[in-house]
């Protein structure tokens, strides 16, 4: 039986201390109805001072004074969160003009979308290879309890986690796939992959903030500079190649298409070395890098 009760104390902790870390809205009273009365204490206190009743207009005047920090107007997409004596009192998100406690303090907090686009940073990709890789980030403030308390200035805290996520996610994958042919994903040719696992590391690392992340890309990726040239020239080297081999591909494939046709049609009996002899001609015309120049024979195939 004890052992019971202890289990309902420790969940009703642990309830209580996950409602107190939870954000919960705060009703207040209409800003117009004490404005009225401001109005009300102001002309009193004045008609006192005339009366030379000095002492109610001297406190109509304090009460004034106490009263008048109370008023706050909150704009669209934007709150106050709400702190008496360092206890959170909750969140004002409804819009309008309103009073609260004098004594509490008010901090302000704007719910609108947010745009962070972050200067290339220089990182080492899978091979290590140094890289310049940037993204945007498109963000907003979704728990206000946790912005406010959770983390130390939350603008700061998105810059610096969304740079940290950046960074894991350069070292996860290769640029590209020069060096690394098994590479089924790299940072250049992922695309929304690449971009969903950036937003989900992002969104994790951000939740203890409160921040909401809409959208993370990647918007710049190159090598860095001190190797730029280099990895140019290895691109060109690589294609060129590819290109090579597609032609000689294509010309030995025209080249058996020629000996077949003109062996079937019996348009000309070659021996082996006539046959050698096409072969290497023909691999000359289709393979250069230049169009052949025509020589015209005149007398028999061996002058």
């Amino acid at each position: 039986m004890l052992f019971f009760i202890y289990i309902c104390d420790i969940k009703i902790i642990l309830n209580k201390f996950k409602s107190d870390s939870m954000e919960k809205s705060f009703t207040a009273r209409s800003g117009y109805l004490f404005l009225l009365l401001e109005a009300i204490f102001l002309a009193l206190a004045i008609a006192g001072f005339i009366s030379q009743i000095v002492i109610p207009s001297v406190l109509l005047v304090v009460l004034f004074i106490l009263v008048a920090p109370g008023f706050l107007a909150v704009d669209p997409n934007q709150c106050y969160v709400l702190v008496l004596f360092g206890a959170y009192k909750g969140t004002i998100k409804d819009n309008g003009f309103f009073w609260v406690n004098p004594f509490f303090v008010k901090k302000k907090f704007s719910l609108r979308a947010r745009n962070f686009n972050s200067e290339p940073i220089k990182v080492n990709d899978k091979l290590g290879n140094p890289i310049m890789i940037g993204l945007v980030l498109v963000w907003k403030v979704e728990e206000t309890y946790r912005a406010a308390f959770g983390v130390d200035e939350y603008e700061h805290f998105v810059v610096v986690q969304s740079e940290a996520a950046l960074r894991k996610l350069a070292g996860l994958y290769p640029y590209d796939n020069i060096e690394d042919d098994h590479a089924k994903i790299t940072l250049r040719d992922g695309g929304e992959e690449v971009n969903q696992m950036l937003e989900g590391e992002i969104r994790e690392r951000l939740d203890i903030a409160g921040i909401h992340v809409i959208e993370a890309r990647i918007n710049y990726i190159a090598y860095a500079q001190e190797i730029a040239q280099a990895m140019l020239k290895r691109q060109q080297a690589t294609a060129i190649v590819a290109a090579r081999f597609k032609i000689v591909e294509g010309a030995v494939s025209m080249v058996e298409m020629a000996l077949d046709e003109l062996s079937k049609r019996e348009i000309v009996t070659l021996d082996e070395d006539k046959k050698a002899t096409m072969v290497s001609n023909l691999l000359v015309v289709l393979c250069g890098d230049k169009e052949a120049t025509p020589v015209v024979n005149t007398g028999t195939l061996y002058q």
